[in-house]
Parts: C-alpha cells; sequence; structure tokens
C-alpha cells in the first residue's frame, strides 16, 4: 500500500512522533516534593538502563530534580487520564499534588523521590549525565530500580497526539520468530 500525502505544518510532526506513553515524574529536595506529568523522554542505553527526559526550566519540578539528581518516572495507566491531565495543568508550587489528586505516595528503596501507588510502574532514577541539563534542559537518568505491578502483563498505557487528544495503548503483535535473537 501506498499513501497519498499532502503538505503539513513542521510544528505539528509530534502528533506523529511522541516517544512513548505519558509517565509521571516525582520529585523531591529538600521538603518539596512534585509530580509532573511528560511525554518527551526516550530510553538511551539497555545496560546500564538509561532513560532521558526533558524537564522545561521554568517547570516547577525542574529544579527539585536538579537539586536532588533523583527521580522516579511512573507510568500511569487510561483509568488515570483525566488525573494525568489535571496534574499536568497546575503547578506543584502552589498546591500538593499528591494530596489534591488523591495519589499515594510510597518512599522509594534508592531515591527521595516518592513513587506513585496507583501507577502500574515506578522506576527509581539517579542522574547519570548532567552536561545536557544546561543546555537542552535533557536530564540523562539511571533506572537504579524498577517496581512493576505483576498484573495487568501489558498495561492500557495513554500517549499523547496533541491537540488535548490521546492513544491508548491497545491490541499486541508479536513478530518474535522475525527476530535475530541477538536483536530481542
Amino acid at each position: 500500500m501506498c499513501y497519498s500525502k499532502s503538505d503539513f505544518p513542521t510544528n505539528q510532526v509530534r502528533r506523529f512522533l511522541e516517544p512513548g506513553p505519558i509517565v509521571l515524574v516525582s520529585s523531591a529536595w529538600k521538603g518539596r516534593r512534585n509530580i509532573m506529568t511528560m511525554g518527551w523522554h526516550m530510553v538511551m542505553g539497555f545496560s546500564p538502563s538509561l532513560v532521558a527526559t526533558y524537564i522545561w526550566d521554568e517547570n516547577y519540578s525542574h529544579e527539585l530534580v536538579r537539586r536532588s539528581g533523583e527521580c522516579v518516572i511512573n507510568l500511569p495507566t487510561v483509568e488515570l487520564l483525566d488525573t494525568v491531565v489535571g496534574i499536568g495543568n497546575c503547578s506543584g508550587a502552589e498546591l500538593d499534588k499528591f494530596g489534591h489528586f488523591g495519589l499515594d505516595a510510597v518512599p522509594g528503596a534508592h531515591v527521595g523521590a516518592p513513587l506513585i501507588a496507583q501507577c502500574h510502574s515506578s522506576f527509581e532514577c539517579r542522574l547519570h549525565d548532567a552536561s545536557q541539563v544546561r543546555r537542552h534542559n535533557l536530564f540523562i537518568w539511571e533506572v537504579v530500580k524498577a517496581h512493576v505491578a505483576s498484573r495487568p502483563k501489558i498495561p492500557r498505557t495513554v500517549h499523547y497526539r496533541g491537540d488535548g487528544q490521546f492513544m491508548v495503548a491497545g491490541d499486541e503483535a508479536s513478530r518474535r520468530r522475525l527476530f535475530k535473537p541477538e536483536m530481542l
């Protein structure tokens, strides 16, 4: 099948290229804590497990993660979609998002930032490389501890498409048989 294509605004290509599911990044520093909604993240390496996140320097979480050098990347499911949007629409400088949204903060095993109990998965992270923070607001984290629910095995995650629209992760399609073993 070939597609007929037309011009499209370049400032809207993110609707097709978002890197993955929406996550909630929790942070803490000197008695302050926050949660931010994030769509701009990417896997950078496997061993050690490295994940990069873009955190705008005007965002309240930026100072908390920069100063602490830690965060937790939490994976919400579709059931939390309205909460995810609500968290993104307010500032942690003005309210405690855990209390306001009824989320349970669970202490991390290796970092001071809390896990979110209502999320399917939580990944404790320490700053691995700060070389791109000042120039690009890009934090490169090492995942030092992963907490993943056993069920559901494949969570129904949400993916932001821009303009207030989300996709929900759907059917799984396996092509494992086509892969070389070293490429899995």
